[in-house]
């Protein structure tokens, strides 16, 4: 128990700051290449950030553990939105003056509802898999397609501008890009190994470690990248990491253990989470649309999603088998 323990930890460590790494590298190798900023943050940071739960999902599937890939998908969701969002609206109220994320919300609710009636019939297959993989790239085409688009108006821009790298040889950029992405490999394969450990030692299903241990920890990117954002006035990076990572999570994330490991799913995803995740969506996008103009998440509405994910936590507490 003790190793399976320390190996979460190294696991964790590894992977947020191999994820760093990739993202920087990534970042400064697509700048010195001539890409818009706002391209680079829409997409590359974006796939970044996810770039964890991405890993650990394809490592749970292939260990055989699609319940696990699929917590981590719902759980860093619900995580993002009740802790993630709630920590930085906290610190300070968020307004949302980007167009470009008005327009990714109501895009990640109807992603939301499309994986919920993927999975209707409570399996989540290789066609299931197949369509979510296939509207990401459609998303990532979009979202490109935004950036090039609105690269000199939208309010991302100069924020993204500000949390570009600095100036970085394309050599040493590459060797980052590549050094994350092999550190990210290694490190995932690390913390699905201890965390399939533990649930066994403890008894706990992989979906409970999946929803809880891994989502948590696979959403510190995104807790910090937001808390950072919160501080520096950069609202609309604090929100836009939260919507993008939950899109890569939704049609991304949750395609893996779809297309590498079919099955059938536990009841408590179909009637519990999922609908919770849900809810919680739909709460985030009413808070940050402002059908009257400028969204706004405040420090209440903070509060609220903060108490969302206490609640979330103490539910799957008392309700272990």
């Amino acid at each position: 128990m003790l190793i399976d323990s320390a190996a979460i930890v190294a696991g964790f460590i590894l992977l947020i700051w191999s994820a760093d790494r990739f993202i920087m590298g990534a970042a400064a190798t697509a700048r010195n290449l001539d890409v818009p900023p706002l391209i680079i943050g829409l997409t590359i940071v974006g796939f970044g950030t996810s770039a964890p739960e991405m890993m650990v999902a394809g490592f749970a599937s292939y260990d055989g553990s699609p319940a696990m890939a699929i917590g981590n998908a719902l759980g860093s969701n619900i995580t993002n939105i009740t802790l993630v969002l709630a920590v930085a609206a906290l610190i300070a109220p968020l307004n949302v003056e980007s167009r470009i994320i008005k327009k990714e919300l109501p895009i990640l609710l109807f992603a939301t509802l499309l994986a919920l009636a993927l999975v209707r019939d409570n399996t989540l297959g290789r066609l299931d898999g197949f369509i979510l993989l296939s509207l990401l790239c459609l998303l990532m085409w979009w979202i490109a397609r935004q950036g090039i688009r609105n690269q000199s108006s939208d309010a991302l821009t100069d924020e993204y501008i500000e949390e570009m790298p600095a100036e970085m040889p394309t050599s040493t950029a590459v060797f980052w890009l590549l050094a994350g992405l092999i550190l990210l490999t290694a490190s995932s394969k690390l913390l699905v190994w201890g965390a399939v450990n533990v649930a066994t030692e403890l008894g706990v299903s992989e979906l409970i470690i999946g929803l809880t241990i891994i989502a948590i920890g696979t959403s510190l990117p995104e807790l910090a990248a937001s808390i950072t954002g919160a501080l520096k006035n950069e609202h609309d990076i604090a929100i836009g990491n939260v919507v993008g990572s939950n899109l890569f999570n939704t049609l991304g994330v949750l395609a893996i253990p779809g297309l590498m490991e079919p099955s059938i799913l536990e009841e408590d995803i179909l009637y519990r989470d999922f609908p919770i995740v849900l809810i919680l969506t739909i709460m985030m996008f009413i808070m940050a649309y402002g059908f009257r103009g400028k969204g706004r998440i405040n420090r209440i509405e903070g509060g609220i999603l903060l108490c969302a994910f206490i609640g979330y936590q103490l539910l799957l507490f008392f309700t272990l088998d």
